[in-house]
This record gives structure tokens, sequence and C-alpha cells, in this order.
């Protein structure tokens, strides 16, 4: 109601405001208009004439097509009005090298600043204009990455982005079967990982007594969710998604469960990728699951691997790092029969040549950044989870055949260990990793250097047979 409200106010402003401004701004030609619309609003100086002028260039921005969006934002990335003076930047440079005082290091900073940066904010003014600016990052990111303007206007407007949806901004709802439609039709559109094929498939996920969904919420998309997870609880770790997506509705209570499984986490929002709230949201969930079932002491995600086959296909295509042993190439032929699946998914020799391989994509394979080349890795990995066991046909739809010949990935997410492994994935490249997974792992060739650094860990199951807890970090290696 309060949100509602704001917004009309806002639309009286910019009303009231476009009467006091010239009506050339506010033609029917949006391809001609927009670069006086833009640079209306970065000279002008009041309140409402900017609430109307941004109004008018959102309005604008909708009717215009895919190349006309895209000369719109290089206008933004070569406009002298929005970069900042070069001749203040050296002198204010000089003065803070000269006197090096908290004033000219202000004034430094504020000559520095990219006026787009207060474009943005004053486009923001308009009503609704917060999941405007989101959809315009959206095509942003959708155009050809080598434009080097096109990537200063996205450096400076990720920059605001992440201001504004700033984690203590953010609201954590529970969704269930009783969530206004208008959000559920955007759960069964936004899932990005395992498709929810329709009300009957979305009501599996929600109602029964052993499943959970939160996501976060912003102020400004009241109806629109940021990020979703979809957890399922019980007393092990799932191996397999397919069980968890076909089981039938509990209606009983549940018993205790000890273990949640986090088996799909979808971002809703493709204009604010790059801006996470991955850690935060896992944290809280766990926080609420908690708070509701003290019971639970395990929580794991059960993931899929995207890259995995292409990367394959790469190594067998250019093994430069003489990954493949000569008996890897001949079981991996078995994959490129269409139907393997059916005929080789029992071959314990494909299995263990693949689940070899993937160790090795999971911890060796490493991006220019000295990160996993894996973003779903990346993305737990960072958030502070360790990679706990790689499944062998954890997922056997086409989907799943297709980008990972079959495996899924369990990331535990222990809360003991959530800051430690953070900081050093981030801080030291380290990965942290079950015994169970290491075990995976081949020796290194031709006398070979392993990159990064591999945090060993026990693997859950393993604990519970030795009857005991260990220590959570056990060896190191490094580069």
């Amino acid at each position: 109601m309060n949100v509602s409200f704001f917004q009309e106010l806002l639309n009286t402003v910019a009303e009231q405001g476009r009467s006091l401004l010239p009506k050339a701004l506010f033609g029917d030609e949006p391809e001609r208009g927009m670069q006086t619309l833009v640079d209306a609003l970065v000279s002008g100086r009041g309140e409402a004439s900017g609430v109307a002028i941004a109004r008018q260039i959102l309005c604008h921005y909708k009717l215009l097509g895919a190349e006309e969006r895209r000369a719109f934002f290089r206008y933004l990335a070569a406009a002298p009005v929005l970069k900042p003076d070069a001749d203040l930047v050296l002198e204010a440079a000089e003065t803070y090298v000269r006197e090096q005082s908290d004033t000219a290091l202000s004034r430094l900073q504020s000559v520095v600043e990219s006026p787009r940066q207060e474009f943005f904010r004053r486009l923001n003014l308009a009503p609704g204009a917060t999941a405007e600016i989101v959809a315009m990052r959206r095509d942003l990111l959708r155009m050809p990455k080598d434009d080097a303007g096109l990537q200063a206007v996205d450096h400076d407007l990720r920059h605001l982005l992440y201001s504004w949806f700033n984690r203590g901004f953010l609201v954590l709802q529970r969704i269930d079967w009783q969530t206004p439609a208008a959000i559920l039709e955007k759960i069964i559109a936004y899932e990005a990982v395992h498709e929810i094929r329709g009300w009957e498939d979305l009501r599996r996920r929600l109602d029964p007594a052993d499943r959970r969904c939160f996501a976060f919420f912003h102020p400004s998309l009241v109806d629109d969710p940021l990020i979703f997870v979809e957890v399922s609880l019980g007393d092990e770790i799932a191996e397999a998604i397919a069980p968890v997506l076909n089981e039938e509705r509990k209606s009983q209570p549940l018993m205790e469960p000890t273990t949640a499984v986090f088996y799909s986490i979808s971002n809703c929002q493709e204009g604010l990728q790059g801006i996470s709230f991955g850690n935060f949201l896992i944290k809280q969930v766990v926080e609420e699951l908690v708070r509701e079932l003290p019971s639970l002491k395990t929580f794991v995600t059960l993931s899929p691997v995207p890259n995995f086959a292409r990367w394959l296909d790469r190594t067998v295509g250019d093994d430069r790092e003489e990954v493949l042993s000569d008996d890897d190439r001949i079981v991996l032929a078995a994959l490129s029969d269409p139907e393997w699946y059916e005929r080789h998914g029992n071959d314990e020799e494909l299995k263990a040549s693949v689940l070899g391989l993937a160790a090795h994509y999971f911890i060796r394979a490493k991006s220019e950044q000295n990160r996993p080349i894996d973003p779903v890795a990346r993305f737990h990995l960072g958030n502070g989870a360790r990679l706990e066991r790689i499944n062998w046909l954890g997922d056997a739809s086409d989907k799943g055949l297709r980008q990972a010949h079959g495996l899924m990935v369990n990331y535990r997410y222990d809360v003991k260990d959530i800051e430690k492994n953070h900081e050093a994935y981030e801080n030291d490249g380290q990965i942290a990793a079950s015994r169970a997974v290491r075990a995976h792992l081949r020796p290194l060739k031709k006398g070979g250097v392993e990159p990064g650094k591999v945090l060993m860990l026990p693997n859950v199951a393993a604990q519970a047979e030795e009857g005991g807890e260990k220590s959570s970090s056990e060896t190191t290696e490094k580069a």
C-alpha cells in the first residue's frame, strides 16, 4: 500500500513537472528525442521537471528497436556531458598530490565520479524506474562484449545497482501454495534449473510437508522475486534429481528431518547479473529452516554441471594438459552413442573415467582469474560451500545428459565453516573439497604442478561411517 501511494505521488509530480517544460522534449519520435532528453535530465536541477523528463526517457526507451537502443547506450558512453571533465580531474589530482589533504581528496573523488551515475540516479526518480533500469541493463548485457564504451556504461550501472540492491533492502519471504498467483506465475516462468511443468508440478514443489521455497524481494519490485531457492527436507543427501522432483506430495508433518537439500536456485532478473545475493540468501534460508526445524544439521545442494560436457568435448579434441589417458579415450568413445545412457550407464570403467575427469574439471581446470571454470562451482564455493560429492547419473533427463553426461554435484554448507571457506577461496584461491571428491583425482603428469589450491575436507558419509567428527581442514595443495 505504501509503495503504491509513493508511485502515485511520483506520477502526480511527473505530470506537474511536465507542464513546466518545453513541449519539444515530449515529441513522438523517440529515436530523435532521446539525446535531447538525456542532456536535459543531466543539466536540469528541478525535482519536478527531473521526474517528468525521466519518465519520458523510459517511455521513449520502450519504443526503441534493438539498434536504436544500442545507439542510445553508445550516446551514454560517448556524450561529453556524461564524462568527467579531464581538466578538472587533472587539476584536482595535482592538488591532492601536492596537499594530500582530506579536502583535496574529497574534491578529487567528486570530479572523478562519472556523470553517467548521476544520470541513472535521476532516471530512477521516475515512477517504477528501478525495474525499468534493471531491464535496461538486461538489454545492455545482451549486446556485443567487445565495445569498450558499452562496458563503461555497464560499469557505472552495475556500481549503482550494487547500492540500490544492497542486502539490507532485501526481504526474504517463504513461497507456498497460498502465495498470490501473480508471484507463483513468475516462479514458474523464472525457474532456470528444473523446468516447472504447470501448476500441478509447482504444487508438488510447494505444498508437501517436506518441501520449502524461499525468495528475496526488493521494495521497488514488489511482486517480482530477485532470486528463489527450492528445498527438499529428509534424512539423507540426495544423489539424483528425479526422486526429488517426482516424489508424491506428503501431507503428514515431518518427523525431525536432519537434511535440507537445496535442489534449485534461480536468479530471476537478468539485469542483476553479477550482483550476487546467493551467500546471504542461503545463510538466511538456513537460519529460517533451523528456527522452524531444529533437527536439521546438514545443508547441501543438488546442483547441475552446465558446462562439463562442452569442456570434455574440447579436452578430447585438444588435450594440451594431457588430462586424458589412452584408456580414457577408449571408454569415452561410448559417450558419442546417442543412447549411451541405456547401453553403457552401468559401465564401471566409463563411470570411473568420467568421475576422474570431473574431479579435474572442478579442482584443477581454472580460468585466467584462477577460478573454477564451472559457473555453479564459482557461485557455491564463493559463498563458502565445499565440494562434497560428484554424483554419477544424478540427472538422466535430456538436458542433464546433454550438458553434463548426467553428472550432478552436492555442495555442502557447513555453518561453522562458511566464512572460513569463503575467505580462503576469495583471498587464496583455495577450493574446499571432500575426501570423496579428492579420491577421484588422477596423479599429475609430467611432474606438473596443480594450479590453484585444494582445501581437503572430510566427507559427510565418511564421518558417519567412522563415527566421529574430524577436523574440517586436513591438507592443502598449493599452486
